[in-house]
């Protein structure tokens, strides 16, 4: 299908999802294919296709409040699945116990706080690559 790896963005937010898409294109280019979904069921739908598909998705921004599956759970269900994939939480209301679990059960590289910084997003996501 495709050969360039992909980076998901996952919030229920579309404002949300355009400004991540466009800081990452802006500093990567077209290095990676960036994805977006707008809840964590249809991303896991989305994951499993692109997977079967011979896709390889590096990593995966999710929001953490989102309607139906919480960012946490979205993510320990993610690493239950495909542990390779590196995973960042996005929030603006995560309480602590959440973000922990999602470190411990997870294998989070990172938790943003919203409103963040598109360097801090750019580190983050250079980190990861790097790993």
């Amino acid at each position: 299908m495709r050969n360039k790896p992909v980076i998901l963005c996952v919030d229920d937010e579309k404002i949300i999802l355009d400004s991540l898409k466009m800081q990452l294109k802006n500093h990567f280019n077209d290095m990676f294919v960036y994805e977006t979904a707008e809840n964590a069921s249809d991303a896991l739908d989305f994951i499993d296709e692109l997977v079967g598909d011979g896709v390889r998705i590096l990593i995966i921004v999710s929001d953490w409040l989102m309607p139906g599956i919480k960012g946490d759970d979205f993510l320990i269900l993610v690493h239950e699945k495909y542990p390779e994939i590196i995973k960042v939480l996005l929030t603006g209301q995560a309480d602590e116990q959440a973000i922990q679990r999602a470190y411990e059960k997870a294998n989070l590289l990172k938790c943003l706080h919203k409103p963040w910084h598109e360097k801090e997003l750019v580190e983050v996501i250079q980190a990861g690559l790097g790993s």
